[in-house]
C-alpha cells in the first residue's frame, strides 16, 4: 500500500443506482492533467466551475459541476478533483472509464479516507468515524459519529496520553538515580497520579461504551413455546405488521429478523420458531435455527404465557441457554390473566409483566433492555466506538491496574506506563500494524 498512495485513483462517490446527481471522485498526482484531458482545462482551485465533460473524441458525456482542490487542501491531502454529473448509472459508469483510461485506476475500499489517514488529515478515530457516520442507524448514532469525527474522541484520547507519558518520563527519570536515598515515587505522588489516570480512563470507557451501543445496538431473540405471543411482542416492539401472528400453534417456522430503535439505540430482534417437540421437519429446522440465534444475542426474552407461569418447559428452555447471555422472562397477556403491568425480581432473575396485544407494560420491557445492555439515557458527550477501541481501553485499564499494584517497584511501574501508552496509541493510530488497517479500511464503500 505504501507505494500505491503514489497512484491515482477513481471511483464513483454516490450510492449505487439512479439519482439526481452523482460524483466521481479522482485523488492523486494526476487530478489535474485528468481535469484538463475530461474538461479542457482545470478549474480554479475550490471553485465550483459548470462545464462540459467531454470522451477521447471530444464529444459530449454530460455538462456538470466540477471541482478541483490542490493539494494539501483537499479531503486526501492530494490533489483532488470532483466531477458531479447526472446520477445515472450508466453514465457514471462512463465518466469513472473516461478518469481510468487517463491514468487513474478503479479505487479500493476505503482508499481515499485511507489516504487522509496516511496524510494526517484525519487520525484512525476519525477516519473510522466517517464509516460510522454513513451506516448510521439512528440520529443518535449519527450525533455520536458527528462527534467522534469532529476529534472529541481523539482529542479526550491525546490528553489521557499526555498524562501517561509525563507520568512515565518522571518514572523512568527515577531509575537514573538508584543510588539516591529518595523516594522519588513518593515524592512525585505517583500512586495519586495513576488513581486520578484511572479516573479519566473509565469516564471515557463509560462514553466509548455507550456510543458502542449506538453503533453495534443491542441483539434480542425472543424464545419460548408456541402460542404465548413472541411474534405479537416483536410487532408491538416494531410498531408495525413484520411477523405474522394466528391463533395456531408454530406459524412461525423460521427466524424473523427487525431492527428497531429505543432512544436512539439500534434493537436488532429475531423472532424465532416456538420450542416444542414436533414431527414436521421444516418446524424442525426452525427450531434448531432458534437455539443458534440464541450463540449470537446480548439478551434473551423468555416468553411465557401469564394465565400459566412458569412450567418445567419453561425451565428446560432456561437451562438450555448459553450462561452468557442476559436473560429476561417476560410474562405476556396480562390483559387475559388480569394481572398489572410490572417489573419484579424474583431469586435473582428479572420478570416483565405486559401485553403485547394491548401495548401495556411495553415501556417497561423497553427501558428494561436498556438498562440490561448499559445504556444511559443521556448521550451527552458520547463517543462513537468500536470494538477495537474497548479492548483497548480494557487493555489500559490492566496496564494501570498493575502499575498501582507494584507501586513500590519503578521498574515495573515504568513498564506498564509503556505498556499503558502503547495500547492506548492504537485508538488514533500512532501505533496500529498495517495488517489492522487493511482490515478497518476494507470495510468502508468503494468511493470514501
Amino acid at each position: 500500500m505504501a507505494d500505491d498512495i503514489l497512484d491515482t485513483i477513481a471511483a464513483i462517490a454516490t450510492a449505487s443506482g439512479a439519482g439526481g446527481i452523482g460524483v466521481v471522485r479522482v485523488s492523486g498526482p494526476l487530478s489535474q492533467s485528468i481535469a484538463n484531458s475530461v474538461l479542457g482545462h482545470c478549474p480554479s482551485p475550490r471553485h465550483a466551475a459548470y462545464l462540459d465533460f467531454k470522451d477521447a473524441d471530444g464529444q459530449l458525456i454530460d455538462r456538470g459541476i466540477a471541482i478541483y482542490y490542490p493539494n494539501p487542501h483537499s479531503y486526501t491531502g492530494e490533489d483532488v478533483l470532483e466531477l458531479q454529473a447526472h446520477g445515472g448509472t450508466a453514465l457514471m459508469q462512463i465518466l469513472l472509464a473516461r478518469c481510468i483510461a487517463l491514468g487513474a485506476r478503479q479505487a479500493m475500499p476505503g482508499e481515499f479516507t485511507r489516504r487522509a489517514y496516511l496524510n494526517d488529515k484525519l487520525d484512525l478515530a476519525q477516519a473510522e468515524a466517517v464509516a460510522d457516520l454513513i451506516n448510521a442507524a439512528t440520529e443518535e448514532a449519527a450525533k455520536s459519529a458527528v462527534r467522534s469525527l469532529s476529534g472529541e474522541f481523539s482529542q479526550t484520547i491525546h490528553a489521557l496520553l499526555q498524562q501517561l507519558i509525563e507520568l512515565r518520563m518522571y518514572v523512568e527519570a527515577c531509575l537514573d538515580f538508584p543510588e539516591e536515598e529518595i523516594d522519588f515515587i513518593t515524592q512525585g505522588r505517583v500512586a495519586e497520579k495513576i488513581t486520578l489516570n484511572q479516573q479519566a480512563l473509565a469516564r471515557i470507557f463509560s462514553k466509548a461504551k455507550q456510543g458502542a451501543l449506538l453503533r453495534d445496538g443491542i441483539h434480542v431473540v425472543l424464545i419460548g413455546q408456541p402460542n404465548v405471543g413472541k411474534s405479537s411482542l416483536m410487532n408491538a416492539l416494531a410498531g408495525e405488521e413484520v411477523a405474522i401472528v394466528t391463533p395456531i400453534a408454530g406459524t412461525t417456522r423460521d427466524t424473523i429478523k427487525s431492527a428497531i430503535q429505543i432512544q436512539g439505540v439500534p434493537l436488532h430482534v429475531i423472532d424465532t420458531a416456538g420450542l416444542r417437540d414436533t414431527e414436521d421437519e421444516v418446524e424442525k429446522f426452525g427450531i434448531a435455527r432458534t437455539w443458534r440465534a440464541t450463540e449470537t444475542a446480548n439478551i434473551a426474552l423468555l416468553l411465557l404465557d401469564s394465565t400459566h407461569g412458569i412450567t418445567e418447559k419453561e425451565k428446560s428452555i432456561l437451562d438450555r441457554l448459553p450462561q452468557e447471555i442476559a436473560k429476561i422472562w417476560v410474562h405476556n397477556k396480562i390483559d387475559v390473566s388480569q394481572e398489572s403491568a410490572k417489573i419484579t425480581e424474583i431469586n435473582g432473575q428479572h420478570h416483565v409483566f405486559l401485553s403485547a396485544k394491548t401495548g401495556q407494560g411495553l415501556d417497561l420491557l423497553k427501558s428494561q433492555l436498556l438498562n440490561f445492555a448499559g445504556y444511559q439515557a443521556s448521550g451527552e458527550g458520547v463517543f462513537m466506538a468500536r470494538a477495537r477501541h474497548l479492548k483497548a481501553l480494557d487493555e489500559v485499564r490492566g496496564h494501570l491496574d498493575q502499575a498501582a499494584h507494584q507501586i513500590t517497584s519503578a521498574e515495573l511501574v515504568a513498564e506498564e506506563l509503556r505498556l499503558a501508552q502503547e495500547a492506548l496509541s492504537t485508538i488514533t493510530g500512532e501505533f496500529t500494524p498495517d495488517d489492522l488497517l487493511g482490515e478497518i479500511f476494507s470495510k468502508f464503500c468503494i468511493g470514501k
